[in-house]
């Protein structure tokens, strides 16, 4: 038959808490740096804040996708 524990209010041992910890923090931390990325990814192409001109058009990717719809198809 199978002990109930009664260490904490989770139901976990330090150990598995500790392990359960280490998995969370390494997960956060890499999902932390593929937004960051993303976000930056996304400023590069559209800055989010216009320039004196405005924003940046979509003329020059307009012609890049015309270039590789061939390609595609």
């Amino acid at each position: 038959m199978a002990t109930e524990r009664t260490d904490s209010l989770s139901g976990l041992t330090e150990n598995e808490a500790k392990e359960f910890h280490g998995i969370f923090v390494t997960s956060f931390i890499l999902f932390t740096i593929i937004a960051i990325v993303a976000h930056v990814l996304v400023w590069m192409w559209r800055p989010w804040i216009p320039g004196p001109e405005g924003y940046a058009s979509l003329e020059g990717f307009m012609n890049t996708a015309i270039q590789f719809i061939p390609l595609v198809a």
